[in-house]
């Protein structure tokens, strides 16, 4: 019920969305208007050729039975077509309610991506959808109308059993354009609803008895479809992906001038660990501790001839300084 009251005070707001949602039902209305005119007309003819057996029956007892009949008849049709009805509007409306529905995502926030698939498409499975509805109703409703013959049980129970499948089948009919955009198929929808049987009772009941009314049936039915989607919003809720600030970036998302630089010991600093062997510890054995560095005094920094007194040392003197030149002459050297 709650959902029901929400979706009215949603086209309540949207004044221009409660018009354009209302085009769908008047066509529809006007289509079924037709339809009871022509089987008031021809119960009481169903009626009499349904019990050729009472031809021969008193009056009173014969007017009775096909009177009953023939109320029985219009009473189906009057049924049918509540159950059936919004089915045919949502085929007729596809387009409208699928902008209305839109409309409502829109507002509240959280709007999903409809299937693309062309309209004939949608118009398809919309179409098999009813379909898929209308025989699980029409079952429904055979049994019913059989067990409408049991004494007290036909005239207590089953009225009430009437309404409450028929709350809860509207119900399937009008959810599927929302769920339908979020692309639920129809034995999901079916499943959804069959574990929140108490919310799709209180949502479709009271507009099946506000639907015995036609005017009232046109003027609902946005209402009905804004509020249908709210609770397809509930079923089915759509997350909403985290938009993201600025551009994505590689690794934990820092930069190379923010990211944060180990600390890192200065050159000159870093020490071999207790027990290197390699190290120059007191004692020189394997595993001594480190005292200091091995190359604080470099063998090589001492030049051994850099005091030495010039003319000395065993190259100092060239033995071939003296030698006389030869004779000729070198033409290369002469040049």
């Amino acid at each position: 019920m709650g959902y029901l009251a929400k979706g009215q005070k949603w086209v309540a707001r949207h004044g221009r969305w409660w018009a354009f949602g209302m085009i769908p039902a008047l066509i529809t209305l006007a289509g079924y208007a037709v339809a009871l005119f022509f089987l008031v007309g021809w119960s009481e003819d169903v009626a009499a050729w349904a019990t050729p057996f009472a031809d021969h029956w008193a009056s009173f007892w014969q007017d009775l039975l096909r009177t009953t009949l023939a109320a029985l008849v219009f009473v189906g049709g009057l049924l049918l077509s509540v159950l059936t009805f919004t089915a045919v509007t949502l085929l007729v409306g596809q387009p409208f309610y699928e902008e209305l529905c839109e409309k409502v995502d829109e507002t509240e926030g959280g709007a999903p991506t409809p299937p693309d698939v062309p309209l004939w498409r949608e118009l398809v499975v919309a179409a098999r959808d009813s379909l898929f509805v209308l025989v699980r109703a029409g079952g429904f409703g055979v049994l019913l109308f059989a067990a409408g013959f049991v004494p007290v049980v036909g005239q207590t129970v089953v009225p009430v059993l009437g309404f409450l499948v028929s709350g809860f089948f509207l119900t399937l009919e009008l959810t599927s354009v929302g769920l339908q955009r979020r692309g639920v198929e129809q034995r999901e929808r079916l499943r959804l609803l069959r574990g929140r049987l108490g919310l799709a009772f209180g949502f479709g009941v009271p507009l099946v008895l506000a639907f015995l009314v036609p005017l009232v049936t046109v003027v609902a039915m946005p209402g009905a479809v804004a509020g249908a989607t709210l609770l397809a919003r509930d079923l089915v809720p759509v997350e909403e992906e985290p938009e993201a600030d600025g551009e994505p970036e590689e690794g934990d998302g820092e930069t190379p001038d923010t990211a944060e630089v180990p600390d890192l010991p200065e050159y000159g600093a870093q020490r071999p660990v207790a027990g290197n062997p390699y190290t120059d510890g007191a004692g020189g054995g394997a595993g001594a501790a480190y005292t200091g560095d091995a190359y604080a005094s470099n063998p090589y920094d001492a030049n051994p001839y850099a005091s030495a007194p010039r003319g000395s040392g065993p190259y100092a003197a060239d033995p071939y300084a003296g030698a006389p030149r030869p004779a000729e002459s070198n033409p290369y050297r002469d040049a």
